[in-house]
């Protein structure tokens, strides 16, 4: 099959069958307390996962304990080369041609009448008398102590109180009782939480649909944000551009709300204006694995009363661990996108690639490959990063380095900077700007410059050489081989 072919997550996994080495199924019995992160940290997670951790193919869990109907995805987007060829984009470049569809932007669509709905082949209503989202959903507990089992591949779906503006947002949701779920939005971070403020000012609440289960395009075209998507932009369009064809959507079936035709989960619902409760039920005091690689403490969160889930037949649970590669992939490259789109509207042709790096989940830690032609751009590198801070307000470290630098290996970025950096001349630091919230570091206790919790001192490392001193800093130059000649060798 061809990844033109991919239009949901089960034709995504049918094209991975066909990649050597990209997938993994199971059917030994897993139980999603724990034991599905805990095999799959050792199988393919890398990331910020705790080690040992790797970069291996996606896993599908065929036998889940409790859920005799349903299996686990999880992985699909842990490899860079897997969401590359999943997207038919090149691997190396993954954020430039992601930004290139901003260009062709194909906005979704409403699933033609009597068409058949997928994601509404089976439907349990919350007035049906054994409704129980615990055994409905799949949804993993990714450590022993986490607070419950996670839904963490839920994009939900939300509009604005008037139905002029939409959104459509992953976010971590928290299933705290048999018809409620609870959701974390990123304090002033997400168009979907400002549209959630709008209906708490109406004393209203609001329809939301969550989403499970997608197209990778989807997930990836999702994970966009401010100002490259500005406010009411709809986020469908993009995985739209990527497939060169809409995204269906259609009516949810309890709330006057749409969502994906072929999402394999729909969780229909009203976000409480007044409703609030702390995410932790198992009462450990935890939340879950999150990105920076550390488990976060519970919160009170805005709670979702769940009024249906509909499903796909056998249906298959899409899941991931917070600090996995999957996270900087669905984070990273649309970072990478923006970085390099908003540096290449202001100076054309010097920054040659950007590389959201995994030690910094996708958010923190970013790599720009910036080119001096000639001597008026010294300087001007260090202006790309201080776009790039502007392009994406959660980065929190921009290392500059030369074209000769393989921005995705970390020891050849770590080599310029041993080299090609002096700390005294090469470090710039901005103190006292808002980050992220879920950086242990982020706050007071770590530093008495940082007023409140989510404030950094974001720093640029000039890893680049002064263009005046090039000639001092070429790479030793290897002679240039016949790889014909010698192409069982190099294959070994």
């Amino acid at each position: 099959m061809a990844n033109n072919e991919i239009h949901d997550l089960r034709s995504a996994l049918d094209f991975l069958k066909t990649m050597p080495g990209q997938y993994l199924e199971t059917d030994t019995e897993v139980d999603p307390k724990a034991e599905v992160s805990g095999v799959y940290r050792h199988v393919g997670s890398g990331g910020t996962v705790m080690r040992p951790t790797k970069e291996g193919p996606a896993m599908v869990f065929n036998n889940v304990k409790g859920h005799p109907d349903a299996k686990v995805a999880i992985g699909l987007l842990a490899s860079r080369k897997r969401v590359a060829a999943m997207l038919g984009l090149e691997e190396e470049h993954l954020g430039l041609e992601m930004g290139k569809m901003f260009d062709n932007l194909v906005a979704p669509e409403m699933i033609e009448n009597g068409k058949h709905i997928d994601c509404q082949e089976v439907v349990y209503k919350a007035d049906d008398p054994d409704f129980d989202l615990h055994k409905l959903i799949p949804a993993p507990t990714n450590t022993p102590v986490d607070g419950g089992p996670y839904i963490t591949m839920g994009l939900a779906m939300g509009n604005d109180p008037d139905n002029t503006m939409s959104d459509v947002t992953i976010h971590r949701f928290a299933i705290v009782d048999k018809t409620k779920l609870t959701m974390f939005i990123t304090p002033g971070s997400r168009h979907l939480g400002h549209f959630f403020d709008m209906y708490k000012e109406r004393g209203e609440d609001m329809p939301i649909s969550i989403q499970i289960g997608l197209d990778p395009a989807v997930y990836m075209g999702c994970g966009f944000e401010a100002p490259t998507t500005p406010l009411g932009f709809n986020e469908l369009q993009i995985a739209g551009a990527v497939r060169n064809k809409p995204v269906e959507l259609a009516n949810c079936l309890t709330i006057d709300q749409k969502c994906i035709a072929n999402a394999e989960y729909v969780i229909e619902g009203y976000l409480s204006a007044t409703e609030m409760v702390n995410e932790d039920t198992a009462g450990y005091g935890f939340a879950m694995p999150e990105f920076p690689g550390y488990t976060g403490g519970a919160k009170v969160c805005p709670v979702i009363n769940v009024t249906a889930v509909t499903t796909r037949k056998n249906p298959i649970m899409e899941s991931c661990i917070g600090p996995s590669h999957e996270h900087v992939s669905m984070a990273g490259i649309p970072t990478e996108a923006s970085i390099f789109n908003m540096v290449n509207k202001a100076m054309p042709g010097r920054l040659l690639n950007v590389h959201a790096a995994p030690c910094g989940g996708g958010k923190f830690c970013a790599i720009l490959q910036f080119k001096k032609s000639a001597a008026s751009d010294e300087g001007r590198q260090r202006n790309a990063a201080m776009l790039a801070f502007s392009a994406f307000g959660e980065l929190k470290e921009c290392i500059l380095v030369d074209e000769d630098v393989d921005i995705f290996d970390m020891s050849d970025v770590m080599w310029a900077m041993t080299t090609r950096f002096q700390a005294d001349t090469d470090i710039i630091t901005i103190p006292g700007c808002h980050c992220h919230v879920l950086d242990p570091s982020n706050d007071n206790a770590v530093s008495g410059s940082i007023r409140e919790h989510g404030i950094a001192c974001k720093v640029i490392y000039d890893a680049t050489v002064p263009f005046a001193l090039k000639d001092r800093f070429v790479r030793s130059q290897f002679m240039e081989i016949d790889k014909e000649k010698w192409a069982a060798e190099l294959q070994a």
